[in-house]
């Protein structure tokens, strides 16, 4: 199967539990129980091949120009992680099915455990580490739903937070470390950087790389010192724990260490960072596990000291150390996923987890007891249990490292003992009490059988480790090493010091167990660090102090930010002109004309009246048009008629929609700054404005050093477009594309201005609406009657004016664009003269769905393009002849052009709508005719009365 297919079959698959709830909670099992075996089974079809050593790819390109490219490989070490994640993940589902209570959203949780899964299995496939890195974030997003899954409990909530704050720190460090690296093997593709080991551990930068990597392993794999938020992820359901915790995410941060392995290691730094932390992790996770209560809890600081244990293993460097950690990933994952289901099971069937609350167990719950047993003497490393084996390993490669790495390596194992026999003895052994909170006993076979299965395995490694796993762990370890390690794996291996050090640790661990109860108020009451209050700490800090920068800097007065934005920009320009040489222009200027003297006048006349009345709003918006007036003028001026069409069809929509607008807001605007900071913004505007003045200028007088792209669009507008008008073939072919993400955005405008509007009126502002007062008399005649018969005689000749311009606007000043302003221009002058109300009934199409029909038939129009094998939007035409016409030039851009129509005709339509509906919700009457012959008879207020 394609590796593309495995890692993405999670993904796709996630969409369907959420629908198959629907039939039931064994048909939403079964249904994501199918998607991970079937890519569990794709995966096994590869096996031989990664047996025999062989490194399967697959390389798709995304962005080559950035390094992206969605690249896949498959060796042992990839293999051997996306068979945990899928093998086990299988497990989990069915023991999900068991533990969920009916209550809990089933569809919910098996999406978001097929999201974590597709991301899990994206990160080990990966051979791109930009693509690892989209992966690496995606599972802290999924782990974030997953971990947060009984969203009705603080902590879950907390625990959510605590994980993605903590590994999604790590992770921005990584970005940058992957960056560096791939700077420097020049490459981003992981199986050329492994190629570059040498290069890279010489390079200057391997350091910082190798600090920001370190930093995104550490925190996903809850290294010391940010261990601390593995635990209180523990507030999820104990499916999650369990797959969480022991095969995917804690392991990623291992696998990245693994995967990178033969470039980063070798160096004091890599050994001193990784054996270091991964030692004391090791240690400090045991010690707080001896202590915890809350069964869970124990196996979460033990999977940290497990996790420590792997990462000190990585570090150290050797093929030996390296053989070590990838046995110890493998026998962890089985006994640990394990050992959380039977916490579940217990959890589930006695009703607490607290330890100081259980004991007994053992004849109420022997299935249970059987099964946690042998996976906490695995833990312990305990003979004739895989942990044993792997355990024996590390306490070699320790032995062989230093006399301080053999006697830490030695305590941390005593603490595991103890709190490997704490989680039997005390919750197993002893009396049966008569004070559970439920009554104990096993569950039904569909819960106890995945741990089951993984104790089966446990017993079988730990008896037949070469016969069942040593040729898969020296496969593994090769991919890891990049070399061909001879792997042996025996149950006995003689009188050897890792063995005296076994003893001394089983030893030890019995004296801790024995003393625990007399230590635990001591460990309680002594004084340490707690790093839960340290994190919230850290957090509360950060939100105030965000919240006094953001309060000071954004506090609503959009004066102060365009202020702020103004002088960046001019100060910015300033420095990059003082700091170039500057020469004068070359190019002469032309002769001033009359025509172009009365417009430069108008233009600062108006300008300086805007600035003389600009707080009062109706004046204003007068002296603006004359500004967009005199712009259209330009246009015409300088032969571009498409731009002066637009531009006088936009300036009269503008102006009208704003004039209703501004009809419900005060008619001036309040002095609201002091005369210094009017002085401080004319300064600011003189600035600005004289910058924008110097760089135009700068432009006008120089010469082009490239040609214009506008001989291009010339030379191919009827070529590759079929039209003589460039801007109207520009804007449907040439840059098709923009012009629809334009009229998308058009849309959405109006449907924002919808939103809004139906807000207003379903909110606080629609009760003072209602006493609503203008400020300005209203006229007697609102809908005259030489208005009426105007736009009447007007309307179709307007709206054949607009059909002309959209026809010919391939080939002449038009297009769909300026006619469906035109034809908008027709339609608003309708609403004006008779009113909305009596208009609208008489108008057959609703607003949103022609918005809707101009958008899909733009889009379609490209669509079609790539059914027929051509690039998005690209145009095709031909001639054809309609009796009684002349030959016509059909281009399938008209298309796209008719879609531009609706879309700007539904917009405009739909602005108007919504602010009509405030002026009936204000009280404005309603009248029942076209035009006011008696306002007292012919009117209907806001509450349908005459």
């Amino acid at each position: 199967m394609s590796l593309a297919l495995i890692a993405a079959l999670p993904f796709l698959g996630a969409l369907l539990p959420g629908l198959m709830i629907r039939s039931g909670r064994n048909a939403c099992a079964m249904v994501t129980l199918s998607i991970t075996g079937l890519a569990l089974a794709g995966l096994l079809l590869n096996a031989p091949a990664v047996m025999a050593g062989e490194t399967l790819t697959e390389h798709y390109a995304w962005l080559p120009a950035l390094g992206l490219n969605v690249n896949f490989m498959l060796d042992g070490l990839g293999f051997l992680f996306a068979l945990m994640i899928l093998g086990i993940g299988l497990l989990i589902i069915i023991y999900a099915r068991f533990y969920l209570s009916k209550d809990d959203p089933m569809g919910n949780f098996y999406t978001y455990l097929l999201l974590f899964q597709g991301a899990m299995v994206g990160i080990v496939l990966s051979d791109n580490i930009l693509l690892l890195l989209v992966f690496w974030e995606l599972t802290s997003l999924s782990s974030f739903l997953l971990i947060g899954y009984w969203k009705h409990l603080p902590e879950g909530r907390q625990g959510a937070r605590m994980a993605l704050a903590v590994t999604g720190m790590g992770g921005l460090a990584m970005i940058g470390g992957m960056l560096i690296l791939g700077q420097i093997a020049g490459s981003y593709d992981i199986s050329v950087i492994l190629t570059q080991g040498e290069a890279i551990r010489a390079h200057d930068l391997y350091v910082p790389a190798l600090v920001l990597i370190l930093l995104g392993a550490f925190t996903k794999s809850a290294q010391f010192p940010f261990h601390f938020w593995l635990p209180h992820a523990m507030a999820a359901p104990t499916p999650v724990s369990a797959y969480l915790h022991s095969a995917t995410m804690v392991k990623a941060g291992l696998f990245l260490m693994a995967r990178l392995w033969p470039v980063l290691s070798g160096t004091p730094e890599w050994f001193w960072l990784v054996a270091g932390a991964g030692l004391i992790t090791m240690v400090l996770g045991a010690v707080i596990a001896l202590f915890k209560d809350d069964l869970k809890a124990l196996l979460a600081f033990s999977t940290v000291s497990h996790l420590g244990l792997i990462t000190m293993l990585l570090g150290m460097g050797t093929e030996y150390a390296a053989k070590a950690a990838v046995f110890h990933i493998i026998n962890h994952a089985t006994f640990k996923a394990a050992l959380f289901m039977i916490a579940g099971i217990v959890d589930h069937e006695a009703g607490t987890r607290n330890i100081r609350l259980l004991g007994g167990l053992r004849k109420l719950m022997p299935v249970t007891f059987t099964i946690g047993t042998i996976g906490a003497l695995s833990m312990a490393g305990i003979p004739f249990f895989n942990g044993f084996l792997s355990k024996e390993m590390m306490l070699e490669a320790a032995w062989d490292t230093s006399t301080l790495f053999a006697v830490v390596a030695t305590l941390g194992a005593v603490f595991s003992v103890a709190y490997s026999f704490r989680f039997v003895v005390h919750t197993f052994m002893g009396p049966v009490r008569n004070d559970y909170p439920m009554k104990p006993h096993d569950p039904g076979f569909g819960m106890w059988a995945a741990p089951a299965f993984l104790a089966v395995l446990v017993v079988l490694i730990g008896l037949f480790p070469q016969q069942m796993v040593g040729p898969f762990v020296e496969v593994v370890a090769g991919a890891v090493t990049g070399g061909h390690p001879h792997v042996h794996l025996a149950l006995w291996h003689g009188l050897t010091p890792a063995l005296y050090m076994s003893a001394i640790a089983v030893a030890g661990g019995l004296v801790f167990l024995a003393l625990q109860r007399s230590l635990a108020p001591l460990w309680d009451n002594a004084p340490r660090p707690e790093a839960k209050a340290i994190f919230d700490a850290i957090v509360e800090a950060a939100a105030r102090a965000a919240n006094r920068i953001t309060d000071s800097l954004h506090d609503g007065k959009i004066s102060r930010y365009l202020a702020v934005f103004t002088v960046v920009v001019v100060a910015y320009g300033a420095w990059a002109f003082t700091g170039g040489t500057h020469s004068a222009g070359t190019r002469e200027l032309l002769p001033i004309t009359l025509v172009e003297l009365i417009f430069f006048v108008l233009l600062v006349v108006a300008c300086i009246g805007l600035i003389l009345v600009h707080r009062k709003r109706f004046v204003s918006l007068i002296v603006i048009s004359i500004v967009g007036l005199v712009v259209s003028m330009s246009f015409v001026q300088f032969s571009a008629a498409d731009l002066a069409l637009t531009q006088l069809t936009v300036e009269v929509v503008t102006v009208i929609l704003l004039l209703l607008a501004l009809n419900y807001m005060p008619k001036e605007t309040p002095i609201e700054s002091g005369g210094l900071a009017r002085l401080r913004d004319g300064v600011i505007a003189l600035a600005a404005g004289g910058g924008v003045a110097a760089l135009a200028y700068a432009i006008l007088t120089r010469d082009m050093s490239l040609p214009s792209i506008s001989e291009y669009h010339v030379a191919n507008s009827y070529i590759g477009g079929g039209g003589n008008n460039v801007v109207n073939v520009i804007l449907v072919d040439f840059r098709g594309f923009d012009t629809m993400g334009e009229i998308i955005v058009l849309g959405i405008a109006a449907l924002v201005i919808y939103a809004l509007v139906e807000v207003i009126l379903n909110g606080a502002a629609s009760r003072r609406l209602m006493n609503w007062v203008p400020d300005m008399p209203q006229a007697y005649d609102r809908h005259p009657l030489m208005m009426v018969v105007a736009t009447r005689v007007a309307l179709p000749i307007a709206l054949t004016v607009g059909v002309y311009i959209f026809l010919r606007g391939h080939n002449l000043p038009g297009g769909g664009f300026i006619a469906g302003l035109v034809v908008a221009i027709a339609l608003l002058t309708q609403y004006m003269a008779s009113g909305f109300a009596w208009t609208q009934a008489r108008q057959r199409f609703d607003y949103h769905e022609i918005i809707a029909s101009g958008i899909m038939i733009a889009v379609m129009t490209g669509v079609a393009s790539l059914v027929l094998g051509w690039n998005f939007l690209s145009s095709t035409g031909t001639y054809i002849t309609i009796w009684p016409l002349e030959e016509i030039h059909l281009t399938s851009a008209v298309a796209f052009d008719l879609g531009v129509f609706l879309t700007v005709v539904g917009a405009v339509l739909l602005a108007l709508a919504s602010l009509s509906r405030i002026g009936r919700r204000a009280g404005q009457g309603v009248n029942l005719t076209a035009m006011d012959v008696d306002p007292s008879a012919e009117t209907l207020n806001t509450e349908g009365e005459r």
